[in-house]
């Protein structure tokens, strides 16, 4: 198996950890632990892993001018975006978070033109509008009356901070990927994002009670910290080793079928129209946004 085969079989793992992550973690949430406390343990976990498997990485020294960048990543990546995402998915429901992680392209591509002067074509213009009209469909039309969704709009609303975080975190990282090798990024922005994170996690984290949680409940945390955080971020190194960053990032467009699908069958959430509409728009909004201009040819 050549390594091109494996770097699409690793992205293609990513995304399943991914899609199924909407519905884990929502499962743990908030009976056994709060949202703020799991990425106590999701950020804590995975900084562990990373430090660990940077033992077989360079050793390399992060330059002073540095730091302020990944203070700046650490908050976008790995606080504001972990802490609002899990927040949402108490809230509101697997298959909403799934379509509104879709966003992600058209927030770098906004970001992009803000900061990065990159131009916006017409479709990228359509395809920004129709995300946003999605988007905004499933705040203002999504209400159902669920025991597990408590508040529905709000939890939509925070999975749009998740994704305006994590869509600028692609922006700003850039520089920092393309200097120092993944092992030492990771294991500083996720070490960085503890402290941040911690007057707002440590004590819903001090809530836990481990004696008392069922088996279930322990292999779910594990997934999360495991799967979702530390071999993601693994799969996605290796693929983009044989893969170009926009065919890696495209496979963020596989995520609303995993995370549907997997809510469906195991009885978690239930489709509508309304989240089909939205999910809809999001996804061509998503294609037109992220769509290359076609060169002219010169003859």
């Amino acid at each position: 198996m050549s390594k091109r085969t494996l770097a699409i079989l690793a992205a293609i793992g990513a995304t399943f950890i991914y899609g199924i992550n909407h519905t884990v973690a929502k499962g743990v949430m908030p009976g056994h632990v709060k949202p703020f406390g799991f990425i106590f343990l999701r950020v804590g976990g995975a900084a562990i892993l990373f430090w660990l498997i940077s033992i077989f990485g360079p050793k390399e020294k992060i330059e002073r001018r540095d730091w302020g960048r990944m203070l700046v990543c650490a908050l976008l990546g790995m606080s504001i975006n972990m802490l609002s995402f899990f927040k949402g998915l108490q809230l509101s429901t697997p298959i909403n978070s799934a379509v509104l992680v879709t966003i992600i392209p058209i927030i770098v591509v906004v970001i992009s033109a803000l900061f990065l002067s990159e131009r916006i074509t017409l479709n990228k213009g359509l395809g920004i509008f129709m995300g946003f009209v999605g988007a905004i469909g499933l705040i203002l039309f999504g209400v159902e009356a669920r025991q597990d969704a408590p508040n529905i709009p709000f939890g939509n609303f925070l999975f749009i901070i998740n994704a305006t975080s994590y869509g600028a975190y692609l922006v700003v990282v850039k520089k920092l990927i393309e200097k120092y090798h993944p092992f030492t990024l990771m294991k500083w922005l996720f070490t960085i994002a503890i402290f941040i994170n911690l007057p707002l996690t440590l004590p819903e984290a001090l809530e836990i009670k481990w004696s008392t949680m069922p088996i279930w409940a322990y292999g779910s945390i594990a997934f999360v910290i495991i799967g979702t955080t530390f071999l993601t971020y693994l799969f996605n190194i290796f693929a983009l080793t044989q893969l170009k960053a926009s065919s890696v990032g495209a496979f963020v467009y596989m995520q609303p079928l995993v995370g549907i699908l997997f809510a469906l069958f195991s009885g978690k959430d239930e489709l509508t129209l309304v989240k089909v509409l939205a999910m809809t728009f999001v996804l061509v909004g998503v294609y037109l946004a992220s769509k290359k201009p076609k060169r002219i040819s010169q003859y």
